[in-house]
């Protein structure tokens, strides 16, 4: 063979090595199809965002309460849910925040179960320049069918159904809700108390005291009653919370009940 044969020969070799170790050395680094290989930083990156794409796991209890005995901080009362008849919570008690009506009225009264956080409420209002006065708070049988059959009177059974509730079925007779409002009444039991200081700091805060709006915006095929900013039930912080964070407005709707649009 001759000598330039040689050379030409191992030029050819040194091309084909060269050729190999670059393939060799490009699939290391890219893979065999020619993709840039995923870095740590990049496995990482795709693991968080994995974990924020996964639902978040409540570890919320919500069998912790009865959702049907009286005095329950969950006792969910509504137009299909009755309480016993005549019922009368035994702990009642007049607060000792700034009340609308004198000390001596029935209405001033509420479960002391819920007295404390309501003073923290009232308390952390004013803090904050808002002044919060107890409209109404707890209501017999007898005097809820006095303002009923009143507002039936006024209105009509159809439209006094969608703002007052029958005899026996009201929140107020459980001594767990009660109605604010402001010093000078405006807006009182009307729905812009919302944009009210009052009803607007409530929105924001009542859950952090136990407190939730029990008859939202937007809600009446749920609860059955109309936009009431004003009217709050106290549920515990736990359950106020977490309605709060969980942008779950109704008992209703956070417990799977049925909804309560109509009597039964």
């Amino acid at each position: 063979m001759s000598k330039k044969l040689l050379m030409s020969l191992g030029i050819v070799l040194l091309i084909l090595a060269a050729i190999a170790g670059g393939l060799k050395f490009r699939d290391i680094f890219y893979g065999d199809n020619s993709e840039p290989a995923v870095t740590e930083t990049e496995n990482e990156q795709a693991k968080v965002e994995q974990a924020e794409q996964q639902p978040v796991q409540s570890s919320f209890d919500s069998t912790k309460y009865s959702l049907e005995e009286p005095a329950s901080p969950w006792w969910v009362v509504n137009k299909t849910r009755p309480l016993p008849g005549g019922y009368v919570p035994p702990d009642l008690v007049v607060p000792s925040v700034r009340l609308r009506l004198s000390s001596s009225q029935e209405q001033m009264q509420i479960s002391q179960q819920i007295t404390a956080d309501l003073d923290a409420m009232f308390l952390a209002a004013a803090k904050d320049g808002v002044t919060l006065v107890f409209g109404s708070g707890f209501r017999s049988e007898a005097l809820q069918r006095q303002f009923y059959n009143s507002y039936v009177s006024q209105d009509g059974q159809a439209v006094a159904d969608r703002y007052s509730a029958r005899p026996g079925t009201s929140e107020h007779q459980t001594g767990l809700a009660f109605d604010a409002t402001n010093i000078s009444q405006t807006c009182h039991l009307e729905t812009c108390f919302a944009d009210q200081p009052e009803g607007a700091w409530l929105e924001d805060n009542a859950h952090s005291y136990g407190f939730i709006v029990r008859y939202p915006e937007g809600k009446e095929a749920i609860t059955g009653y109309q936009y009431e900013p004003w009217h709050m039930r106290w549920v515990g912080k736990d359950l106020a919370n977490e309605l709060f964070n969980t942008g779950i407005k109704t008992l209703e709707e956070f417990f799977k009940l049925p909804a309560a649009p109509d009597y039964l």
